[in-house]
Parts: C-alpha cells; sequence; structure tokens
C-alpha cells in the first residue's frame, strides 16, 4: 500500500490534473488556491473606515448616538409586546439620555439617589429658614417698633460671633462633624418651639399690642433667625465639600442648590397664604418643625450612605490591627486649639481663601446697590401712581411738610416686591436643576468662574444707561437668580482642593461675617448717594463697575490655581503635610525663571541654549582677537 502524501496538492496526481486545465497568467482564481482580492464592485471595509473617519482622525462609529438603531437597540420583548410596552421603553430611553445630557456620566442614578438624600436635608433647613425670615420683621415691628429693626441688624452680629466661636470649639472636639447637625438642629428646634408658645401669651405675645424696645422676645427672635441662617447653611456646604468628590460636586451641585431655591419658594409662600388664617404663632411652630425634618433626613443620609471621615477612621483601625496595634486610634488633636481664630489665621495666609471671599461675598457690593437703586425707582414710581394729596393725613405730615406714600402706594410697593422674589427664585430654580451642571460639566470650572462677574458688568453697564424701573427689576433678577444657581455651586467647589479646617472654619467667617461686611459696604455706596436716583445710578454704578473688573481678574487667577491644585494634589491649608509642602514649592519655583528646579518648556530651553551659543561665540572671538 503506498504510502499516503501529507501533502496531496503536490502530488504528482495533483500536478497532472493541474496541467490538464486551461489557466493564463493574469488569472488569480486558481483551483487551488484562494484568491487574494475581492470581486465585489463596491468599496472595501477599510474604504469604508477611512471614509467614516472626520478630521480628527476620529470614527463616527465611536459616536454613541451613532451607534443607536432604532431595531436593534430595543428589547425582544418590546418587540413582541403590545404598544404600551414599545412606548414606555422608548420614553425610558429618552429620558436616560436626557439625563446623561444634563448631568453626566459622572453622577449615575445611584449617586443622584445619593445627592437627592443628602438635598433634603438643605430643602428642609433653607425651607425653614426663608419661613421663619418672613416672619422675622414683622414679629420684631408688633413687639418693638419698626425703628429697633436697625439696632436687631447690629446686635445679631454679636450674637453671631457667639454662636461662631461655639461652632468653632465644637469643631475642635473630636465630634463627627455630621453630629453638629443634630446639636445645632435640635438647639433651634427647642429654641423656635419657646419662642412659637411665648408668642402665644397674651402678656408677651403677640395679643399684646404694646410696642416697646424693653420687650426682649422681639430681639431674642430676630437674632435666633439670623444666627441660624448664618451658622447651618455654612455647615451644610462644608460637609457636601467633605463628603462628594470634585467629578460629581460638577453634577450634583446644581440639583442641590435647585432643592435650596424650592424650598426658599415654599417657606415664603406658606407664610403669605396661612398667615392670615394660622396666625403668625403657628407658623412660627411650621418653621420649628422644619429643625428636626433636616436632623432626620442627615440622619437617613449617615445610616444609609456613612461618611467619609467614619470610613477614614475605619482604615486608621484597621492599618493599626494589621500593624500588630490593639485599633485604638489616639487623638489627632494634641496641639493647642487656636479655637475661633484659627479661621481668620487661614484666611490672612492662604491667598486662594482670600480669593474665595472675593467670589462669595464681593459681588453683594454690587447687588446692594443695584438692589437699593431698584427700591428707590419703586417708590417714585409708584408715588407717582398713588400720588399723597395735602389734604390726606395718613400720608402727609403738616408739621414737617413731607409727604409718605399712600395705602395704594404701599401696597403696590409690595406686591411689586413680592413679584420680585417669586421670579428671583423660580428662575433660579429652573436654570439650578437644568442648567447648572450642564454648564459646569461643557465649560469648566475655569471658564465658569468667569460667567457670573461678566454677567454682573454687563448687568451694571445696562442699569447705568438705562435706570428705568423695569430694566433695573429684570438685572436685579438675573443678578440674584445666577448668584444663588451660579456663583454658589463654584464658590462651594472650590473648596475641595482645601483642608478640614478652611472648610469648616475660614468657611464660617466667610459666609457669616464676609457677606455681612461686603453689605454693610455696599449700603455706605447707597447711603451716600441717596439723595437722588440720578446720583445713585450715576456713582453707584461706577463702584459696580470696578467691583466687577476685580472679580473677572480674580475669577482668572482661582481658575488657574484650582487646576494646578486638583492636578498637583496640593491642599490649601495642610502644614503639616510633606507632600503638599513639596507640591506648593514645586509650584512657586515653577513660576520663577531663576531657580534650577523650576520646569521649563521647550521654549525656553531653545531660548536658552541660543543664548549659551551667543555666548560661546563672543567668547571665541575675544580669545582671537587677543591672540592677534
Amino acid at each position: 500500500m503506498p504510502e499516503r502524501d501529507p501533502f496531496p496538492m503536490n502530488s504528482m496526481e495533483a500536478k497532472a490534473l493541474e496541467a490538464d486545465i486551461p489557466s493564463t497568467a493574469s488569472s488569480s482564481n486558481s483551483w487551488s488556491s484562494m484568491p487574494l482580492e475581492t470581486t465585489t464592485d463596491g468599496p472595501s471595509s477599510a474604504d469604508i473606515r477611512m471614509d467614516e473617519e472626520d478630521g480628527d482622525g476620529k470614527s463616527e462609529l465611536d459616536d454613541e448616538e451613532n451607534l443607536d438603531d432604532p431595531i436593534l437597540d430595543v428589547p425582544l420583548e418590546e418587540l413582541r409586546g403590545n404598544r404600551w410596552k414599545r412606548y414606555k421603553g422608548q420614553s425610558k430611553r429618552a429620558l436616560n439620555k436626557l439625563y446623561r445630557r444634563l448631568y453626566g456620566d459622572k453622577l449615575p442614578p445611584s449617586e443622584m439617589l445619593r445627592t437627592l438624600c443628602l438635598a433634603m436635608t438643605l430643602f428642609f433647613m433653607i425651607g425653614g429658614y426663608w419661613l421663619l425670615r418672613s416672619l422675622k420683621d414683622s414679629v420684631l415691628m408688633a413687639l418693638c417698633g419698626v425703628q429697633a429693626i436697625p439696632k436687631a441688624k447690629m446686635l445679631s452680629v454679636f450674637v453671631v460671633l457667639g454662636v461662631v466661636s461655639v461652632y468653632n470649639h465644637l469643631l475642635d472636639s473630636d465630634l463627627a462633624k455630621h453630629q453638629l447637625f443634630y446639636i445645632f438642629g435640635t438647639f433651634y428646634f427647642v429654641l423656635f418651639i419657646i419662642i412659637a408658645l411665648m408668642l402665644m401669651n397674651p402678656t408677651i405675645g403677640l395679643a399684646n399690642k404694646y410696642q416697646d424696645e424693653s420687650r426682649v422676645l422681639g430681639w431674642v427672635s430676630y437674632c435666633a433667625i439670623e444666627s441660624f441662617g448664618s451658622v447651618m447653611v455654612s455647615l451644610f456646604w462644608s460637609f457636601a465639600n467633605s463628603n462628594i468628590t470634585l467629578e460629581t460636586a460638577k453634577s450634583s451641585y446644581g440639583v442641590m442648590v435647585a432643592f435650596a431655591q424650592l424650598g426658599s419658594i415654599l417657606g415664603p409662600a406658606i407664610v403669605t397664604r396661612y398667615a392670615a388664617t394660622w396666625g403668625i404663632a403657628q407658623c412660627y411652630m411650621l418653621g420649628a418643625m422644619n429643625m428636626l425634618l433636616l436632623q432626620g433626613t442627615m440622619y437617613f443620609y449617615i445610616r444609609t450612605y456613612g461618611s467619609n471621615e467614619a470610613r477614614e477612621r475605619k482604615e486608621e483601625i484597621s492599618k493599626n490591627i494589621a500593624d500588630g496595634g490593639t485599633g485604638e486610634i489616639k487623638s489627632k488633636k494634641k496641639k493647642e486649639r487656636a479655637g475661633i481664630l484659627e479661621g481668620l489665621v487661614l484666611f490672612w495666609k492662604y491667598n486662594y481663601v482670600k480669593g474665595i471671599f472675593a467670589i462669595s461675598c464681593l459681588f453683594m457690593v454690587e447687588v446692594t446697590i443695584v438692589d437699593f437703586t431698584l427700591k428707590v425707582l419703586a417708590k417714585e414710581y409708584f408715588s407717582e401712581e398713588y400720588p399723597c394729596e395735602m389734604t390726606n393725613p395718613d400720608c402727609y405730615n403738616a408739621e414737617t411738610q413731607v409727604f409718605g406714600l399712600t395705602e395704594g402706594a404701599s401696597n403696590a410697593i409690595a406686591s411689586f416686591m413680592g413679584l420680585f422674589g417669586v421670579a428671583t427664585n423660580s428662575l433660579s430654580f429652573i436654570f439650578s436643576l437644568l442648567g447648572t451642571s450642564a454648564i459646569i460639566r461643557k465649560l469648566g470650572l475655569r471658564l465658569t468662574l468667569l460667567l457670573f462677574p461678566s454677567l454682573c458688568l454687563i448687568v451694571i453697564i445696562i442699569v447705568r444707561y438705562r435706570p428705568t424701573l423695569y430694566v433695573v427689576f429684570l438685572a436685579m433678577i438675573m443678578l440674584k437668580a445666577n448668584s444663588y444657581a451660579l456663583n454658589n455651586p463654584t464658590k462651594e467647589i472650590l473648596y475641595q482642593p482645601t483642608s478640614g479646617a478652611v472648610r469648616y472654619k475660614a468657611k464660617s467667617w466667610i459666609d457669616i461675617f464676609g457677606a455681612r461686611g461686603s453689605k454693610a459696604l455696599g449700603s455706605v455706596v447707597t447711603n451716600a448717594f441717596s439723595d437722588s436716583a440720578e446720583n445713585l445710578v450715576a456713582n453707584g454704578s461706577l463702584v459696580g463697575m470696578a467691583v466687577s473688573c476685580f472679580l473677572i481678574w480674580n475669577a482668572r487667577f482661582m481658575g488657574k490655581c484650582f487646576e494646578e491644585y486638583t492636578a498637583s494634589g496640593y491642599v490649601v491649608g495642610e502644614e503639616n503635610n510633606p507632600e503638599s509642602q513639596n507640591i506648593q514649592m514645586a509650584i512657586a519655583q515653577n513660576e520663577n525663571d531663576d531657580t534650577s528646579c523650576a520646569l521649563i518648556d521647550d521654549d525656553d530651553d531653545e531660548e536658552e541654549e541660543e543664548n549659551n551659543e551667543d555666548a560661546e561665540e563672543k567668547q571665541k572671538k575675544k580669545a582671537e582677537i587677543a591672540l592677534v
């Protein structure tokens, strides 16, 4: 039996068969070989891929939208199901696509639930504050008289100073930061409940119509509401900055501000709707109940998601046990505590913290000027619409010969300012929910920081050249709404590359006293030029434009610093961190051309080489001249 050929194509039989078949030199379709080229006349797959590439070299197939197929993307059960199932599936896919466009891929639905849980704490906090704030002036005027309001504003500064000192003292303790919500929330709940019950008392409460500045209840109510709004809001954002990453903050802070604005709308709306039927004391009681609700949402958040502080402590305990220790972690707060002054020290030491202060507070100088301009124009406008006659003793003082406001003018001004509040908070809510996160993600924080001061400058210029009531009305709405929806989230994100001391202690000084100081500075300007609307617009607008220009410069500086710090890992305020010190030193040296440690660009290297070559040539020429 002949041995089997392992290569039958080279056998004698195969060669004989090949010789019997006619073939041409140009033919590529041999019976014993596969064709190397396709016989179709259409374009090849390589040609199709080349045609689909755009100018950046990126294939259009990489675009997620171009991969969507109306048939392949639909689940099989939807194709087999009825029309309702198909409609439900299409709606779900459309909502997911809209969600990705608004909030990006850094905030998945699971992370959105976490954000909403934390946002509910802010909702009850702001809602309760605005509800009580709507009653603040009314209670003080009913008990102590309208002349007590300026004195109460000055007194509240000292009260807030005392509350901040206690707040900073608790920050220095070993208490977890989320426990401060329970401590302050319980304190204000008890305080507001006591005030509400005392307002119901017929002797010391609202039933006693005798106005006297010696009635302490009015002062306590005013200062309690002021201190609550100052401390609790600062505490919330400090906690959020410590527990939310930078990428998540860019997508989620807009949602949180939207919930805050929703609370600022509902709180005054409840007072407007039910104060006459329920009574001020009952509305005050409802505001106190929000103190319990915000504690409940914070407790639920901690039980469900925990806190970074607790996770870091568990990691330290696990590491200690792994190293052979007992698992006991000694307190890190052995150093001498600086107390309330530590926030001021951090503010004075770091330019980055000063920049946050400028973004957080200085725009209030412009807002105060434009706001006062709006009220002056409203008074003039409605005084002409509802004029005061000399025969009307309710608005004309015969002894001083001073014309006041008629009841119709007062009601018109109140309605006008109510419309302003609703329009501002509604616009801010819509923009925060649908626009803030998308803008920060698309433009980046550096460009977003420039938007608000640029808008301020444009608004001030418009007010200067068109100082009419409704132009200023629209300008003020844009300023206030964008300060809530755009400026607040961006300035909170700036706290990401900072230490815990900066986030809590320096922030408390910035948010509480910096804001009040900026409003006071704006009031100085308005008081200096309050003799007429023309004088106020002419001079106040110049101050506003100067502040806007400075804020634009500061925004550029802060955007650059933020990108450098987040890229390098430097943490502002951590003096004892060697890694942070080395990074900051490298950044500082990189800005110095004289240091050998600086990072020099390629262009700088070429220039340095050219300078060295020129110097060598000059030395050679001098040597040749010397030899001659």
